[in-house]
């Protein structure tokens, strides 16, 4: 036998089982392949709906927490227009009451004032009465000159 047809034998059966090899990984890639598109489809049907779910589960807490959130706000809003109102009404409360006291305060003062004028007219008279009876002169403390104190 010739050395060359061993060679040439053995080439065959290499490159033989080199393409079972070949041809057992192209088998096993295609399955994988095929496996890969089967788990593909599956996420493909089932994805959007376990996405969607997840978002109204996540969202829906969210949307009813924002909803009792704003329905909070409104109150607020609400009890502070209202405690403004209040706040308004009672400083226009005080300012009548104290245009009533500067009212009553000025009025008072004027009687005062009536009052005093006619005792100081009284007195006048008074004065003028007993100067007439003792021809003395009377000088009150308040008429003497600053001069005629100091001597």
């Amino acid at each position: 036998m010739d050395d060359s047809v061993v060679e040439r034998a053995q080439q065959q059966v290499e490159q033989r089982a080199e393409g079972a090899a070949l041809d057992s990984l192209l088998t096993r890639a295609r399955e994988q392949v095929d496996s890969l598109a089967a788990a593909a489809a599956a996420l493909e049907d089932t994805l959007p709906a376990k996405v969607g779910e997840a978002v109204r589960n996540e969202a829906q807490p969210v949307g009813r927490n924002l909803a009792e959130i704003r329905g909070l706000m409104n109150q607020v809003i609400r009890r502070l227009e209202h405690v403004d109102g209040d706040l308004l009404t009672e400083r226009n409360a005080r300012v009548d009451d104290l245009a009533l006291l500067v009212e009553l305060v000025t009025s008072g003062w004027k009687g005062v004032d009536t009052r005093l004028a006619r005792l100081e007219a009284v007195m006048s008279r008074l004065e003028q009465g007993m100067q007439e009876k003792s021809g003395a002169i009377v000088y009150r403390m308040e008429d003497r000159r600053p001069d005629a104190a100091s001597s």
